[in-house]
């Protein structure tokens, strides 16, 4: 794990304290400068030396950054879905697009296509069957024969009969996309007014892509998909949480986990040989926290440390997912997550942790528990400054904060971005990542909205080129890459930030 920068040493707080209280009846304004300097250095990137190239691009985002902020529809105060058009016409966010911005470590391998190319490509696909369900969602399957009807879906129907007996297929392929995202053109408050209900659509979206992404053919060509979107938004590596469910083919067939983590494999390969600046992808298999029990979880475990010993290269470690305050607590699986310690064997969590805003309950100690099974990353961690003695655990111990501020939002942990928690883990050089965790349901795309979200909302003012560059250098220092892959992904995203700032930093 990298280490993590110093924050000035206590001792020199402590005589500024001391002297500010001196009795001195007026402020000395040498002393005020030299405080606001000493201040600005811890904040992520305020270690960071930069050339003097970096600091006219610096100067160029200042003046556009001021612009945003006297602007009265100032995006980070507005739900991200009526912010989305005012953030895509942003000179700010057009140069975030251009900028490298390292791997994203916090992404769900089936929200991270856009939904019009699984609607215009992959339901266009021959023997692709929908149906309606009776909670007003839509199941997928591929079958060369009529599928047999579920207890939510009685009637299966082919969309090439469909489509062919429909007027209007364009609103017809509209009303599909509306059921494969979040994203709304409606008041978002009003149609999400809680979070048990934007949860409850958030799960049947996954359910209704499930059986379109689990086919065999798709599969392959989704995650390619995935990997081409966010490298043209100059994304260099990513690492998925990934059920890795049982993946089907037209005659029935179907491929456990090791298949789908080996085609994982394949693919990651077969994209980077396509593209040499892009450094691959790795997978943490993840399990679904919901209606669990502890013997399942034993199993699922037991599966996970042998698949991270047979496919090394691609598999990172483990996780558990879902709504964190409806699942049951970290602590309640304790024995099956000690298996790994008890047995010798090495296996990795990256614990999604502190996804609430709910004080005091056994959820709210899965940060605590996730660093006493020594988790590499805190997923969300949006409790964490409720918690002064976790952070300072997480901090000492290098664990970063996988900060998700779109995510956080749309599921209603925060309403206006400029209150989001990690903005003082910035303030003070917490080790933080930015990541989109589920960028297809939210109707964004990659990473740079949600960088913008953080560098304009979170950071205000203060943030700056450094805090760009830090958090781009984190994302690969926090990864799960060997310290060897590490440094040569470094070395190649080094090369793509100078480039970039020297066809940015003048105009």
């Amino acid at each position: 794990m990298a280490a993590v920068l110093q924050r000035p040493h206590a001792a020199v707080l402590c005589l500024l304290l001391l002297y500010l209280t001196g009795g001195l009846s007026i402020p000395d304004p040498k002393q005020r400068e030299a405080l606001i300097k000493l201040e600005a250095s811890m904040q992520t990137g305020g270690q960071l030396v930069l050339t003097d190239t970096e600091q006219r691009l610096d100067a160029r985002l200042f003046k556009m950054k001021q612009e945003e902020l006297e602007r009265e529809d100032f995006p980070p105060a507005m739900h991200f879905f009526k912010a989305r058009k005012l953030i895509r016409n942003s000179p700010i966010f057009k140069l975030l697009q251009k900028m490298p911005k390292g791997g994203a470590l916090h992404v769900h391998d089936f929200s991270m296509v856009d939904v019009e190319w699984l609607v215009k490509n992959v339901t266009y696909r021959p023997h692709c069957h929908i149906c309606f369900t009776n909670d007003q969602s839509i199941r997928f399957i591929f079958s060369s024969q009529q599928p047999k009807p579920l207890p939510h879906c009685s009637l299966w129907t082919l969309l090439e009969n469909l489509r062919a007996k429909t007027v209007n297929t364009t609103d017809l392929d509209n009303s599909i996309m509306g059921n494969l995202t979040l994203f709304t053109d409606q008041d978002p408050e009003a149609l999400y007014p809680t979070q048990a209900l934007v949860w409850k659509r958030f799960e049947q979206i996954f359910q209704a892509v499930f059986g379109l992404v689990t086919y065999a053919p798709v599969f392959k060509d989704y995650l390619y998909q995935g990997l081409s979107q966010f490298y043209m938004d100059n994304v260099m590596y990513l690492e998925l949480r990934a059920l890795l469910p049982e993946i089907y083919d037209l005659d029935g067939h179907t491929y456990g986990k090791a298949w789908a983590l080996k085609t994982c494999q394949d693919i990651s390969k077969q994209f980077v040989a396509n593209h040499p600046d892009f450094v691959g992808v790795r997978i943490i298999l993840t399990v679904n926290r919901w209606g669990i029990d502890i013997e399942k979880m034993v199993q699922v475990v037991e599966e996970a440390m042998a698949l991270y010993r047979d496919f090394p290269d691609i598999m990172a470690g483990f996780d558990l997912v879902g709504w964190e305050d409806r699942g049951r607590p970290l602590w309640y699986f304790r024995d099956a997550l000690s298996l790994p310690v008890d047995r010798g064997v090495s296996l990795p969590f990256f614990f999604h942790a502190g996804e609430t805003d709910y004080q005091g309950t056994e959820v709210d100690q899965n940060m605590l528990d996730a660093l006493l099974f020594n988790t590499s990353r805190i997923g969300h961690g949006f409790a964490l400054s409720r918690h002064p003695l976790v952070k300072e655990l997480s901090r000492k111990k290098g664990v970063p904060v996988e900060v998700c501020p779109i995510s956080n939002q749309v599921l209603k942990l925060v309403k206006d971005l400029r209150n989001h928690p990690a903005a003082a883990l910035m303030s003070e050089d917490h080790p933080v990542v930015i990541s989109s965790d589920d960028p297809a349901l939210f109707g964004a795309s990659g990473l740079s909205y949600d960088f913008y979200e953080a560098f304009v909302g979170l950071g205000g003012m203060r943030s700056n080129i450094a805090s760009l560059k830090q958090l781009a250098i984190n994302s690969i220092r926090y990864s799960s890459l060997t310290p060897n892959q590490q440094e040569k992904a470094l070395s190649l995203w080094q090369r793509r930030w100078d480039k970039f700032v020297s066809e940015n930093a003048f105009w």
